[in-house]
């Protein structure tokens, strides 16, 4: 789960009940938060971090399908 605290689009206190209830439910998964973004991230140092997230997130769970 990644979330601006700046979008206007999905407010951050939605943001934190999905992930909080992707939590209870016991399903894997991570937040990161950026404090100085909105619904689209665009400070260089963010979209790197972005990215680097967003793929390590697909390597981890396309390693796990298994292909016939």
């Amino acid at each position: 789960m990644i979330h601006g605290e700046q979008d206007f689009r999905v407010p951050y206190g939605q943001g934190l009940q999905l992930f909080t209830a992707l939590q209870m439910q016991r399903v894997p998964s991570k937040l990161l938060v950026f404090p100085d973004e909105g619904h689209w991230v665009l400070k260089p140092q963010n979209t790197v971090l972005w990215y680097n997230s967003f793929l390590d997130w697909v390597g981890e769970w396309t390693k796990k399908v298994a292909v016939p």
